[in-house]
Parts: C-alpha cells; structure tokens; sequence
C-alpha cells in the first residue's frame, strides 16, 4: 500500500483475489481492457471538443489520443491470436460510481478540472492493475505488454494532474484530488471483486 501511496497516490490497493480470477478470465480481461482503451480515447476526444479553447490542454491530449487507440488496436490483436473475439461492452460499475463523485455546476475551468481529475484516478488504477498483470500471469507475451502499457498509462495520469493544476489553483486542485481518492477507495471496497472486468 504504501507503494501505491507513493507513486499513483491510490488509498486502497486493488484485491489480491482479483488479479488470479482476472488470470482465470483472460479472455474477458482482454475484451473489457479493450472498450477501456476505446473509451479513454474517447474521453481526450471529448474534452477536446468541449474545451478547444484550452490550447495547452488540446496539445497535450491530442497525441494521447493516438497513443490510447493504438492501445486498442493492440489489445484487439492480443484477442485475435488467442482465437478472441472482441463481444459487446460491458457495464462498469467502477466508472458509473466514479462519476457520482462529480461536482457538477461551477465555472467552465471548475468543470473541466473535474473531469481531468476523474480521468486521472482511473488512469492511475488502470496503471496499478496493469502491474499487477504484469508481474502475476504466467503469460509472457501478455505479462511484456502489460509492463510496457503501465509504464504509458503512469505518464498519462501525470498528464492529467498536471492539466488540472494548470487550470486551477493547486491548493484547490490537489484538495479535490485527495477527495476522489478517498471517494475511490470507498467505491473499490463496496464493489464486488470481479475477474471479468479491468476495473
């Protein structure tokens, strides 16, 4: 714990009983990592499209663009050598009550903030489960892309952090920060441990 404390700043480390039902469920692990992937693509996209007149911002995220949807385009072809088919998208519970934690209102650089913020905590998991797929599964192929993905996904939340603070008084900015952190840690604690799904 005090790892993560220290280098992603997450409050609650992720259940060890998730990373061997994840190891059991690959094959869903992959199809639900890569809507993950899609979907953070997406989310640059559309802070992009809301907030075009924050030019810093838009140079940042717009190569983070590509670099997500090359991450997609990856994970698709790790289900294509194992006979996977992509399937549907699943809920995430994970995500739907992250984003109760929102404040919604305020000005346009308060709402932006959030949402910067927001994406930087589920970059930061993201990171933390990667490495724990990294080190813990047998597979090598998988457990080298996994590595190579957590070292990409850390620079993406510091992105993000960085963005906010940019944006926003850091006090303030890193205030908020502890609160989705600890509004995290309750989520992660009260939501069922599930092998299917990356978060």
């Amino acid at each position: 714990m005090a790892e993560n404390k220290t280098v992603l700043g997450l409050e609650l480390p992720t259940d060890p009983r998730w990373v061997n039902i994840a190891e059991m469920q690959i094959e869903d692990i992959l199809v639900d990592h890569a809507y993950c992937e899609q979907k953070a693509a997406s989310s640059c996209i559309s802070l992009i499209v809301q907030f075009p007149e924050k030019s810093k911002m838009v140079e940042v995220l717009a190569p983070v663009v590509a670099e997500e949807w090359s991450h997609f385009e990856r994970v698709l072809e790790q289900l294509e050598k194992r006979g996977y088919q992509l399937g549907f998208p699943r809920k995430d519970e994970y995500v739907i009550q992250l984003s109760k934690v929102l404040v919604k209102g305020g000005s346009r650089d308060q709402q932006l903030i959030e949402k910067l913020l927001m994406n930087a905590l589920i970059e930061a998991r993201s990171c933390e489960r990667f490495k724990l797929l990294w080190k813990n599964i047998d597979d090598d192929e998988l457990s080298k892309f996994y590595y190579e993905l957590m070292v990409s996904e850390a620079g993406h939340y510091h992105n993000f952090i960085e963005l906010a603070k940019e944006y926003g008084d850091e006090h303030y900015v890193m205030n908020r920060w502890k609160e989705f952190l600890k509004a995290e840690a309750e989520i992660l604690a009260n939501i069922e441990v599930r092998g299917d799904r990356m978060h």
